[in-house]
């Protein structure tokens, strides 16, 4: 699970802006979605006293709250334990399902959250103010989204194409 942190102001930090319908929602000038994995070290927030786990996560909720009030979360989602996970491939012809997370790491992916800000260090800035980070739980990667949004339309074209025939 990624974990929020103190609110923070930001310098420059625009309100949100909506555009005339049928167009997408956004801020002044063109922001994007930037993907954040959050992975934990197991046991780490488990072992820690229960009081010092209720701040942290009082702290982290808190901090997801600002985000989202200020229009920078824009989804989020907790991931149960690695040892829930299955994995899925094509092997010989057919689907294989193993028990378990694809690759066996120190760290354990444990969820992801979806920020919309202005470039790659503006979203550092945000996700550098999480108590999970100060607290070093674990660590979060950070990816701009890819917009395949034309690969979609060129996708939906060839489809129609192929029924129409």
């Amino acid at each position: 699970m990624i974990l929020p942190a103190r609110p923070v102001s930001l310098p420059n930090d625009e309100p949100r802006v909506f555009e005339s319908q049928g167009e997408s929602q956004g801020r002044k000038g063109e922001w994007m979605k930037y993907i954040c994995l959050g992975y934990l070290e197991p046991g780490k927030f488990e072992n820690m006293p229960e009081s010092e786990r209720n701040n942290m996560l009082d702290e982290c909720f808190s901090y997801n709250d600002e985000l989202r009030k200020n229009g920078h979360l824009v989804a989020e989602e907790p991931l149960q334990p690695a040892n829930t996970a299955v994995t899925l491939y094509w092997k010989n012809g057919k689907v294989v399902v193993t028990d378990g997370p694809y690759s066996e790491t120190k760290e354990q992916l444990g969820g992801i959250q979806v920020l919309e800000a202005r470039d790659l260090n503006h979203a550092i800035q945000l996700i550098s103010q999480s108590p999970g980070v100060k607290l070093n739980c674990g660590t979060i990667e950070i990816r701009p989204a890819a917009d395949i949004s034309e690969m979609v339309r060129e996708s939906e074209r060839r489809r129609q194409k192929a029924t129409s025939r």
